[in-house]
């Protein structure tokens, strides 16, 4: 997922990709403690998408504040 793709996104479509994100990233969690985690790379991968949801969240709601 890259940025140019969340853009492009609603607030809603967002919010909605960071609750699947982060229940994606609890069981990725689970998995590891219990020793059935295949790919220790997605963890990774699932945080960076966190956080550029969260990025591209926030700068919409800057932009909103500062269009009103």
């Amino acid at each position: 997922m890259d940025a140019k793709e969340l853009k492009s996104k609603t607030p809603d479509q967002l919010k909605d990709q960071l609750v699947a994100l982060k229940k994606e990233a609890f069981n990725l969690r689970f998995q590891q403690a219990t020793g059935q985690l295949e790919s220790t790379a997605r963890m990774r991968a699932v945080r960076r998408d966190v956080a550029r949801v969260k990025t591209i969240l926030n700068q919409k709601a800057a932009e909103a504040a500062a269009s009103n």
